[in-house]
């Protein structure tokens, strides 16, 4: 059985709090680029209210985008910012499994 397909508002609330967070803001930073209330960010990133296509414009100009890319239910193809220790964990890994692959081909090959 498939999920319940995601309303409008919670594809809104959900890549706006992404959005939000890749950029390092808070609501309360946001809010002010937004020229906006914090408890109004707080809103919408909770599924309580909808926005007028101003504020979705004045949101989308915070956070650097289209004003559509907030309501596309692409959440989920968004990467995700990780830090520095993340990133070599996660090249060392790659660099392991290619090391891997290699020495068995060269053992293949002898």
């Amino acid at each position: 059985m498939k999920g319940k397909e995601p309303t409008l508002r919670g594809i809104l609330a959900a890549n706006l709090k992404e959005h939000r967070k890749m950029l390092g803001l808070s609501q309360e930073k946001l809010a002010e680029m937004a020229d906006l209330s914090w408890q109004t960010v707080n809103s919408i990133e909770c599924h309580r209210t909808w926005v007028s296509e101003k504020t979705l414009e004045n949101l989308a100009d915070a956070l650097k985008i289209d004003a559509f890319q907030l309501l596309l239910p692409i959440i989920n193809t968004i990467p995700k910012a990780i830090n520095s220790g993340e990133a070599v964990k996660k090249l060392v890994k790659i660099k392991r499994t290619f090391d891997d692959s290699f020495n068995k081909i060269v053992n293949l090959i002898k």
